[in-house]
């Protein structure tokens, strides 16, 4: 049980660290993201990944903000917003535009 609140502290300790962190390193960004160390390298070597590279070219850094924003990047419509698209095309005859309601 003492190991386990144990654990928990440390978790809490590592979020609260990392959000005060605008930098953070590959271990930072593995724990934010949930990616391990071996699928972020990957994502970073394929240039998947938003990252920035230390003045020696061998540490690699993660800007928080960008990686939030490229965790978020492929959104997934709902049920509810495929069925009003489908009931939108078949009024109007025209499929919606990105980011464009038809009503």
């Amino acid at each position: 049980m003492e190991e386990i609140i144990f654990n928990e502290l440390q978790e809490l300790k590592q979020l609260t660290l990392l959000t005060a962190k605008k930098a953070l390193t590959m271990k930072d960004a593995a724990f934010l993201t949930g990616l391990s160390m071996s699928n972020l390298y990957k994502q970073v070597w394929k240039k998947k990944i938003p990252h920035y590279k230390s003045s020696g070219g061998k540490l690699t850094y993660f800007d928080r903000d960008e990686l939030n924003a490229w965790m978020l990047k492929t959104r997934i419509k709902t049920a509810d917003e495929i069925e009003q698209e489908a009931v939108n095309y078949i009024v109007t005859g025209k499929r919606s535009r990105k980011g464009v309601k038809n009503v």
